[in-house]
């Protein structure tokens, strides 16, 4: 009897200090906003603020200074087109962009002649996404309560061909 219960406190005291670790680790699943379609308007032609474009340098501000105010000679001007670094490369090819409905969300791809790029990925209410990429083929996955539902964009020696697998 007292080695029954000094185990089942072992236990439970184990399970609450692992319990409290874990939830201090966990995250909320992050928001995808939902692609809605816009009618084109002058205002809505105006590029929008971009996670992936820098912000504007900001212009340099005269600022008052008691030391000698001699200029700097300017630097020389560049009359030719910029040199290209050695570590830059073309950009990705694109071809079109196509979005898949499936039941457990949406995702997007940019196929291209012979690859793709995955644009977005968008779980639906209460489903849990996973994306895998490789050089030849990209998968997203969509699962609930032991529901699978998988997009599978691959190209590996064909063209990039979309498929979709529900189990």
């Amino acid at each position: 009897m007292a080695w029954s219960l000094s185990t089942g406190a072992a236990v439970t005291l184990s399970w609450w200090g692992v319990h409290t670790v874990m939830a201090g680790t966990a995250y909320d699943r992050p928001r995808a906003l939902p692609i809605t379609a816009q009618i084109p308007t002058p205002q809505a032609a105006k590029p929008q603020a971009s996670s992936t474009a820098r912000p504007p340098a900001p212009s340099p501000s005269p600022s008052p200074s008691k030391q000698a105010t001699t200029t700097p000679p300017a630097p020389p001007t560049r009359t030719g087109p910029p040199p290209k670094s050695p570590a830059a490369q073309p950009p990705p090819e694109s071809g079109n962009v196509k979005g898949y409905n499936v039941k457990g969300g949406r995702v997007v791809f940019d196929i291209g002649d012979s690859s793709a790029e995955l644009v977005s990925a968008t779980p639906a209410a209460d489903w849990q996404m996973q994306v895998w990429k490789q050089p030849t083929w990209i998968r997203v996955t969509f699962t609930q309560d032991g529901h699978e539902v998988s997009v599978f964009c691959t190209w590996n020696g064909h063209p990039p061909m979309v498929q979709f697998d529900e189990r």
